[in-house]
């Protein structure tokens, strides 16, 4: 994918570090309004460039009052998932951690002690993505976090595109029934690392990107993501 127009200059975003909100404002702001969405929609598939990511939560429903505990991310390039090139940070928390949570994810209250606030993780988070489509797992979950935050603490809307590895999958496999990332996973032959840890689930996401992009390139046609569209709404 064509990278964003007007890059920001890495020493203007270093100069942000520790300063105001208005700043992180007026920074997102300015990166996305540079995000090329309709673009990415004609680009060969085995030429985009994407973000995998994954978000580990306190729940389902940001309006409610669940917060990001952590973001993973890894790069994905003319195919290849680029594992030198990785993301993660833990985000403040403010809420106590259910057991639940505890237990599925690993995390306890002090490991959050000293974590950076979450403006500063999302922003640190977007300027690793610039203008890369986003890909994540059943992403509504994602989506609906980053467009909650997005608007609550700076005020401006989410604009990149995400793109949903079980749209993929559906084309891929339309008779299957696999839901979880670890049964997809498994199926693909990917071995299952760091569950519901956020870079691992992460990283066995761009594995299942690369097989099934490959697998839909060959076996469906589907050469660009706007082919990938047009399928799904057949």
């Amino acid at each position: 994918m064509k990278q964003m127009q007007g890059k920001i200059n890495s020493s203007v975003y270093a100069s942000m570090q520790g300063q105001s909100s208005a700043q992180q404002i007026a920074f997102l702001r300015q990166l996305q309004k540079e995000v090329k969405v309709e673009e990415s929609l004609e680009v060969p598939l085995n030429e985009l460039n994407v973000v995998v990511f994954d978000l580990e939560t306190t729940g389902f429903f940001p309006d409610q009052g669940n917060e990001i505990l952590s973001i993973g991310a890894v790069k994905v390039k003319g195919g290849k998932v680029r594992y030198e090139e990785c993301f993660y940070s833990l985000a403040q928390c403010n809420a106590e951690l259910t057991p639940e949570i505890k237990q599925l994810t690993g995390l306890k209250e002090e490991d959050f002690e000293g974590a950076p606030e979450l403006s500063k993780v999302l922003i640190d988070f977007y300027e690793f993505v610039k203008g890369d489509v986003l890909v994540a797992h059943h992403a509504s979950h994602e989506k609906s976090f980053l467009q909650h935050f997005n608007w609550k603490l700076f005020r401006t809307h989410f604009r990149h595109r995400i793109v949903d590895t079980s749209f993929i999958l559906k084309i891929a496999e339309p008779d299957s029934n696999m839901i979880r990332l670890e049964d997809c996973c498994e199926h693909c032959g990917i071995s299952v690392v760091d569950r519901h840890h956020a870079l691992g689930d992460a990283k066995m996401t761009a594995e299942l990107w690369s097989v099934y992009v490959d697998r839909i390139q060959e076996q469906q046609g589907c050469k660009t993501l706007r082919d990938v569209y047009e399928k799904l709404s057949k």
